[in-house]
């Protein structure tokens, strides 16, 4: 059984329906109200849960089996036993008498019809009579033929329940004592369909299991594999066979790939078999039939029922099978019984084309397995190190630090620290991060493995921007392309925020040119989403917004899998400011809307401040100081993070503050952002704040101060040319 609050965990919504059904019966308003979902959806257990908090009532219940539905007014006699059934409105008034009495019908799709259309009835005709009819359903699609019609008639609300998400997913794992990252929830939300009473399930079967990451399959719960299996020895061998080829392929097979992997010769016959028993749907992909499992469990519970030595038979066949060259080495890591340097080496081989491509998140799951694959130590921990820097690039920050407590017990060396400091820095911790790539480059051997140098070099490059140090971002990117050739990821992504720290110091020019030369020089791949990114943001920061958005909305990817999620983090930011100073502020607000679920997955904090700077100002000025506070509190930062963090995070205070009107509140926001002169923060365009620090000034009577503050800024802007901040100052 649940206990209360779990079951209302992430039924907000629903509690709020049951809870204003009741008010009509309480008020004297007979009302009748629908619970309805799939098996696990939790809604007997919130029903329950729900009367719980109601202790006053007076509460009748049946249940309805399928053998007695032909029994005509059976549930009605068992749910007012002890009263009399055969003046149904009369026994409702005197049980309504002192409090509302609530008639509880579970499972009512197997209900007697008589004792429904009764109970309907009843509701229908009564007048100022307290009584609520809670008929708790299967969905309508299952609902057995001989009731469907006799429901279509009953009036009532309804309350469906669809599937919790992925933060209810976490609060439920944490009263199981189990901590659950985003990602990995969002996971469980897919597998389970968010149906609480199954993630119960798998929560408290395999707890510390599901906790410790996102890679891997999701079992399915004991319950789901004794019934599929149950099932499946009712079936013919061949409609088996099929079974198991699908759950080896993954979802949505196509089905001439099943066909050559079961070497089934009837597949088309045995699938529709398996598709009568319920365990697959046929389904169209790009105008192809597919093999596509109805309950994501269903498949895991097959795989599961194949046993060891057929999963490794069908993951061989499966890599002759399939096109793509990672699904392939994916297929023969699944079918390695222990290390294997060949296939190790392939893996690394396939990583870096895809790292020479940007495609971060493939580099990732390819390193990681040849680490595991491999026998030498050495290449195993150089293996697992650039993975887990893979999974950082790629912004799949829970991942990485799940796995960096292996990282940290390997030995020093200077590519452990560049990954651990490359951590630190998306997690918005400079301090760290700055130890830990001084130690790297220490370390480092430049003439032996230039490679992993250029990395490091790479990384100062990013901490750099973080710090808005645009000297340090020149310096540093200077290093990386004379360590390795042009085309190196490092020097690729090293040169994709070299303009940056141009602009960030005063070569605006220069710094044009630099994203002139990437264009022409890069023109596919997920690399150009990095350079469109820098070039969108200088455009935003050179006057030029309606060519930033154009740039910025071609760095978020359309697709939510590709792409790395920093910088389509940073590409939505800025695209929001863009679209912000454009004046489409809704538009601004779904970039913002966009980015926070991003961030919520990615947990990337080095981005946090710049996407809620957005929604607060956008909020602020709307009047509407719930959601302007929201953003504020969650884009948070003080003088212990990075500087790229610190300004957005005080200029949404400062933005809040300014139409409340709290002037002495602005300037306080602001202060911190006058303690950080050398970082290059008075650069006109990237940064909008000295007007509104000198207005602020002047607005709590420090004429003199606000004058000596801004001459300075206002010569600078005249000196570059810039519009928007001469006009500003």
């Amino acid at each position: 059984m649940h206990d209360v609050s779990e079951s209302l965990v992430g039924r907000a919504h629903e509690l709020a329906e049951l809870e204003d059904v009741l008010a009509l019966a309480a008020a004297g308003r007979p009302t009748a109200v629908f619970v309805q979902g799939e098996p696990g959806s939790g809604r007997t257990a919130l029903v329950d849960s729900w009367l719980g908090l109601h202790p006053d009532l007076t509460v009748l219940r049946s249940s309805g089996v399928s053998w007695e539905a032909g029994r005509p007014l059976g549930v009605l006699r068992h749910l007012l036993r002890g009263h009399d059934p055969d003046d149904v409105g009369r026994t409702l008034a005197h049980l309504g008498e002192a409090a509302p009495v609530v008639l509880v019908v579970d499972h009512a799709e197997h209900a007697d019809v008589e004792s429904v259309r009764v109970l309907a009835s009843a509701v229908r005709w009564l007048h100022e009579v307290r009584v609520l009819l809670v008929l708790v359903t299967d969905l309508d699609g299952r609902v057995p033929a001989s009731m469907r019609s006799t429901f279509a008639e009953v009036v009532a609300h309804r309350i469906l329940l669809s599937g919790i998400d992925a933060r209810a997913v976490q609060h439920l794992a944490a009263r199981t004592g189990v901590h659950l990252s985003r990602p990995t929830a969002h996971r469980l939300v897919e597998h389970t369909r968010g149906r609480p009473g199954v993630v119960v399930e798998l929560l408290r079967e395999s707890g510390p299991a599901l906790g410790k990451g996102v890679a891997g399959r999701l079992p399915a719960p004991r319950r789901v594999v004794a019934e599929t299996d149950e099932t499946l020895a009712r079936l013919s061998s061949d409609a088996r066979s099929v079974l198991g080829a699908a759950a080896v392929l993954g979802p949505d097979a196509p089905l001439a790939h099943v066909t050559a992997l079961s070497r089934v010769s009837g597949a088309v016959a045995a699938v529709d078999e398996a598709e009568s028993a319920g365990l697959v749907r046929v389904v169209d992909l790009e105008g192809l039939p597919a093999i596509g499992f109805p309950d994501p469990m269903v498949r895991a519970a097959v795989y599961e029922l194949l046993g060891p030595a057929a999963r490794h038979e069908l993951h061989c066949r499966a890599a002759e099978t399939v096109d793509d060259e990672g699904d392939r080495l994916d297929h023969r890591a699944a079918a390695s019984p222990g290390p294997d340097a060949d296939l190790a080496s392939e893996l690394v081989a396939f990583a870096r084309r895809r790292a020479g491509e940007g495609v971060w998140a493939d580099v990732a799951d390819a390193m990681i397995k040849a680490s595991r694959l491999s026998p030498d130590r050495a290449d195993r921990e150089e293996r697992l190190l650039r993975g887990m820097d893979a999974l950082v690039a790629v912004g799949d920050l829970p991942r990485a630090i799940a796995t960096a407590p292996d990282v940290e017990g390997l030995r020093e060396s200077a590519l452990r620290d560049a990954v651990l400091g490359h951590l630190a820095i998306l997690r918005g911790r400079p301090s760290e991060a700055e130890a830990l790539l001084d130690r790297a480059w220490e370390l480092a051997n430049p003439e032996r493995h230039p490679g992993t140098a250029a990395l490091i070099c790479q990384r100062r490059v990013l901490h750099s921007l973080g710090r808005w140090n645009g000297e340090a971002i020149i310096e540093w990117s200077d290093r990386a392309r004379g360590l390795v050739e042009p085309s190196h990821p490092a020097a690729v992504e090293a040169m994709a925020i070299t303009g940056l720290g141009l602009a960030a110091s005063g070569e605006a020019a220069s710094a044009r040119a630099a994203y002139s030369g990437l264009r022409q020089s890069v023109h596919e791949g997920v690399q150009v989403q990095r350079f469109r990114m820098g070039q969108g943001w200088l455009d935003l920061a050179s006057d030029s917004p309606s060519a930033a958005r154009r740039e910025l909305e071609s760095a978020v990817p359309g697709d939510s899998n590709a792409g790395s999620v920093r910088i389509s983090l940073w590409a939505w930011g800025w695209l929001a400011r863009a679209q912000f100073v454009l004046g489409d502020w809704d538009d601004a607000l779904d970039a913002v809307r966009r980015a926070r679920i991003l961030l919520e997955e990615s947990e990337l904090d080095l981005l946090r401040p710049l996407v809620h700077w957005t929604g607060a100002q956008i909020h602020a000025l709307r009047d509407e100081p719930g959601p302007a506070a929201e953003h504020v509190r969650l884009g948070h930062a003080d003088l212990h993070h990075y500087e790229v963090m610190v300004i957005p995070a005080c200029l949404a205070r400062a933005a809040v503050a300014e139409t409340t009107p709290d002037y002495a509140a602005v300037v306080r926001a602001l202060q911190p952002l006058t303690q950080l002169d050398g970082h290059g923060i008075h650069e006109p365009g990237f940064w909008p704040w000295h007007d509104v620090y000198a207005n602020a000034l002047v607005m709590t009577n420090r004429v003199d101060e606000a004058d000596a503050f801004l001459t300075p800024h206002e010569e600078l802007a005249r000196d570059r040319g810039h519009r928007s901040a001469q006009a500003r100052t």
